[in-house]
């Protein structure tokens, strides 16, 4: 294994309070707390200080974020403070995923149905292959790390180290390539795939977008050269290299011979009790399924859903939890974890870790009872919450707004509330909802402090608890000549980033919304937010909800929050008590350090400018400035663009790989067609 240091990179250094908690994080962890909380208030960079601890510690690294959107952004982040160091994205391959389902009220069967991103699958590869070879690599994850994966012993067993001199034939080499689940091709190579031309094999790693070509002399590989398989150049010509299996889920000859035995004898025993109970229809259904997988499993070594079976082919027993991507970090010798665990935005995500198993588990025990699935199959699983939590060593929860679980486990609370900007949290203040006499209520009152923001060529955002309250406001805004859109869940996410982007650039003035924390908001443009109906206890009126909505105006010297109440809840004293704390310690930082805060300066990227891979008509406008290219070498030039579209994969660039990808797809079609 590779024995590397963490390096961060950076023109900054430690601000406001990043070096304390940094210090107290670092400290925490070598006095053994298990379980530490990062509280660091919206901007205050809770990401860089957990890189400066990453680099003090020297722990391979996991982070957990509750979707793929956030789980890339933060990839990126930690790609550029640690380039010389293995940071991966790991996240579920499926581009769309419909697992396989039972609904008995209406007899209808959902077979799965996935569209698998196989740049995505390459990416995961990559990731545990890293994890293998090499400490100093950092996976951001999302919850799809809790799932099954395969084990790490046999994905390690099966490796391959091909070296310059190995003494081995030809043909015997392309069986071992076709036993670890690499594809033969006569056509271009893409990951995971190889093709034997005359004395040589050229192999393009599962986990790479590079191909490296084996020149052989009778039985002994007498070169290996790294190659660019678009433009054919030898990038390098190494001694060795290393070839992991093309998936995760392998079986040995031996274990798969004993896990037909186990299938089939579950087999037999499922149909016993389907005929006891008069379930003949149920029988013949497990028969006919579980005895074709049983025949794909001994030909190919494979089957769709074999991880159906993984407690037979992993010969665990009834009940034991998976393998996953957790088992592939190091552990000590006495088997405990030796790793780092953060959990980003904690309130979010562990609730979502904890509801993973249970929805599992109802889903499997329907295909089991009507006998789409044998009862193993309840085996192929996330795993229990607390199966994850004694497989995550040490902990660092961060989050703005910790949950009565992060507080109660939590060894030690760490504040980062002081911002490097010198920004403090936004003024607050709470105006009735209902109107009176000398007062038009909550509407009217937001229309006029929306339009003195307006003035100022400034934003605002009002947020309401229902989507027909979202739309109906938006339409009457309009009417009172403001510039208004809104943003549910209900609008396509494509939508919701034009939306967003618009409203950065002032294309329109006011953004009504429901449930805005969802959107990952970061609008430093903002300087007014009116939450309607304020005093209205419940899930987005809770202190955690009102907590981090109010953040949304914190990216803005400027920023001021009004709170349309009748009555002051719990929820909102809470909020505002900790907000206005918070706000206090940031003023008497500035003021003893002599800091004149400044509103954050951002980008405006409108990714959908370039991506709208929705409409073909935008990929076709994008095509038309090299078709000259494309007319006189389409070959050439598709290679072109599959480069460019691995360059930003490999960039974490999703959004600008999918306009490739989707050109690509018609550049094809055409050369077809010519």
């Amino acid at each position: 294994m590779l024995r590397n240091k963490f390096k961060l990179k950076s023109e900054y250094k430690p601000a406001g309070d990043q070096p304390e908690a940094i210090a107290s994080l670092v400290d925490g962890i070598k006095k053994n707390r298990k379980k530490q909380t990062l509280l660091g208030v919206t901007g205050s960079g809770k990401t860089f200080t957990i890189a400066n601890v990453i680099e003090k510690i020297q722990k391979p690294t996991l982070v957990i974020a509750h979707n793929k959107t956030l789980a890339a952004q933060l990839a990126g982040e930690f790609k550029q403070l640690f380039p010389d160091n293995a940071v991966h994205y790991f996240v579920s391959y499926y581009d769309y995923y419909q697992p396989e389902a039972y609904i008995a009220v209406s007899d209808t069967y959902i077979e799965k149905d996935a569209s698998i991103n196989k740049e995505i699958d390459r990416l995961r590869h990559a990731s545990t292959q890293s994890l293998l070879t090499r400490n100093d690599v950092i996976i951001v994850a999302s919850v799809s790390c809790i799932y099954g994966l395969g084990s790490p012993e046999e994905y390690r067993e099966e490796n391959m180290l091909i070296e310059k001199g190995m003494k081995i034939s030809r043909s015997e080499l392309l069986k071992k390539l076709i036993h670890i689940f690499y594809e033969r091709t006569n056509a271009d190579l893409s990951s995971g795939k190889f093709r034997a031309i005359g004395n040589r094999i050229e192999v393009m790693p599962v986990s790479e977008t590079i191909m490296y070509s084996l020149t052989f002399e009778g039985n002994t590989i007498s070169s290996i050269s790294k190659i660019d398989p678009v433009s054919s150049k030898i990038l390098d010509t190494p001694d060795n290299f290393f070839l992991f299996p093309a998936k995760h889920f392998l079986t040995q000859k031996e274990k798969k011979e004993r896990a037909v035995k186990l299938i089939k004898k579950e087999l037999t025993h499922s149909l016993k009790k389907f005929e006891k109970e008069g379930k003949l229809l149920e029988a013949e259904r497990l028969k006919r399924r579980t005895n074709y997988d049983i025949a794909m499993i001994r030909e190919l070594g494979y089957t769709s859903g074999i991880e159906n079976y993984s407690r037979h082919l992993s010969g665990k027993k009834e009940g034991d939890p998976p393998e996953t991507l957790l088992s592939y970090f190091s552990h000590k010798k006495d088997g405990s974890p030796d790793f780092l665990t953060v959990i980003d935005e904690s309130h979010v995500t562990l609730p979502q870790i904890r509801g993973m198993f249970a929805g599992d588990r109802a889903r499997k025990n329907n295909l089991v009872e009507h006998g789409f699935r044998l009862p193993s199959a309840k085996d192929n699983r996330p795993l229990m919450y607390e199966e994850f939590e004694q497989r995550i060593g040490d902990v660092i929860y961060t989050t703005a707004t910790p949950s009565d679980e992060e507080k109660e486990k939590s060894e030690a609370i760490v504040e980062q509330v002081i911002r490097p900007t010198g920004l403090v949290d936004p003024k607050l203040d709470v105006r009735p909802v209902t109107a009176s006499s000398s007062y038009k209520g909550q509407v009217q009152d937001f229309i006029i402090e929306a339009k003195k923001e307006i003035k100022k060529k400034s934003r605002a955002i009002a947020t309401t608890l229902t989507k027909k309250m979202a739309e109906d406001l938006t339409e009457y805004l309009k009417e009172e000549g403001i510039k208004t859109e809104y943003i549910h869940s209900d609008v396509k996410t494509i939508d919701r980033i034009k939306i967003l982007t618009e409203f950065r650039k002032g294309t329109f003035d006011v953004l009504v919304g429901v449930n805005l924390l969802r959107e990952g908001l970061d609008l430093p443009e903002v300087t007014f937010i009116g939450i309607l109906d304020a005093d209205k206890e419940g899930f987005l009126r809770s202190e955690t909800a009102l907590i981090q909505t109010i953040g949304r105006a914190a990216r803005n010297v400027n920023g001021r929050v009004i709170l349309y109440a009748d009555r002051v809840t719990g929820s909102m004293e809470r909020a505002m008590d900790e907000t206005n704390r918070r706000r206090a310690l940031q003023v008497a930082h500035n003021k003893k350090h002599k800091i004149t805060p400044q509103t954050i300066i951002k980008k405006i990227h409108d990714i959908t400018e370039e991506m709208d891979s929705m409409h073909e008509k935008a990929v076709q406008d994008n095509l038309s400035i090299d078709m000259k290219l494309f007319e006189r070498s389409p070959k050439k030039f598709i290679k072109r663009k599959e480069k460019e579209m691995n360059t930003a994969v490999k960039d974490l660039d999703f959004e600008t790989a999918a306009i490739i990808r989707d050109e690509i797809a018609i550049l094809k079609n055409k050369a077809e067609n010519k």
